[in-house]
């Protein structure tokens, strides 16, 4: 039988997830669960030992870095959690990512200096789930890794204790993998219209490679997704045997 400890913040948790979608937000970009594991989610959460904290279904994502020597301040340009059509009008890529059209052209190492650079990313499947003891703890690292997500971790293990009570350990599991992930630098920043930073103006954001080789990143994102869902597909299956 599940603690009461992790029974009365897995009733907290779902019912934060119960929120209506218009009015649930998260700290991702998005603010909602992914619809590609949202039945997932619900079926990890219906078992008496396990409930989801957060997670992110896989996502191709295009990042501004914030002001350098400044904590946080980047913008998300783009994201998507499922694969994207691969635009083939002139200057479409660009468009669809925020960025300006004209030259290629790289940061000088005196740019670099000050510039802020422009990411394209792909991130796979990662899950973070409350377990009501280290025995279900230990079922869902084996199938994370069964499956491919080789870099998942079990975390407080021990038993919560205080000057009041000591209470039964609660692991939480990461589910997640570095494998499939990449992230390369596709275009620059050093301007902004209008002001100092991105509350002020527009940022002026600058292509370092061509549209051609953006839409081979696409590509490879889109294929990197259909491993990730396969994936998912296993870490489902070895977990809840459906």
């Amino acid at each position: 039988m599940a603690p009461q400890s992790f029974a009365d913040r897995k009733s907290k948790i779902l019912a934060g997830l119960n929120t209506p979608e218009d009015q649930y937000t998260d700290l991702s970009p998005k603010g909602s669960v992914d619809a590609g594991i949202r039945d997932l989610i619900a079926e990890i959460n219906d078992s008496p030992d396990y409930v989801t904290t957060s997670s992110c279904a896989g996502r191709i994502a295009v990042y501004l870095e914030g002001s350098k020597g400044a904590k946080g301040g980047g913008k998300w340009l783009y994201t998507s959690h499922e694969p994207i059509e691969v635009p083939e009008g002139p200057g479409e890529v660009l468009q669809m990512f925020g960025v300006l059209g004209g030259a290629v052209q790289c940061a000088t190492p005196s740019d670099a200096e000050k510039a802020r650079f422009v990411h394209f990313k792909f991130e796979p499947m990662i899950l973070h789930i409350l377990s009501s003891s280290l025995k279900p703890a230990q079922r869902i690292m084996s199938a994370a890794m069964s499956a491919g997500f080789r870099e998942s971790g079990i975390n407080s293990i021990l038993p919560h204790t205080s000057p009041q009570q000591t209470s039964p350990a609660t692991p939480m599991v990461g589910v997640r993998s570095s494998g499939l992930a990449f992230d390369c630098i596709i275009g620059f920043s050093d301007t902004v219209i209008g002001g100092g930073d991105d509350s002020a103006g527009d940022t002026i954001v600058k292509p370092m490679v061509t549209e051609d080789y953006l839409r081979t990143l696409i590509t490879v994102a889109n294929q990197r997704f259909k491993t990730n869902v396969e994936r998912t597909g296993r870490f489902k299956k070895a977990l809840l045997g459906v």
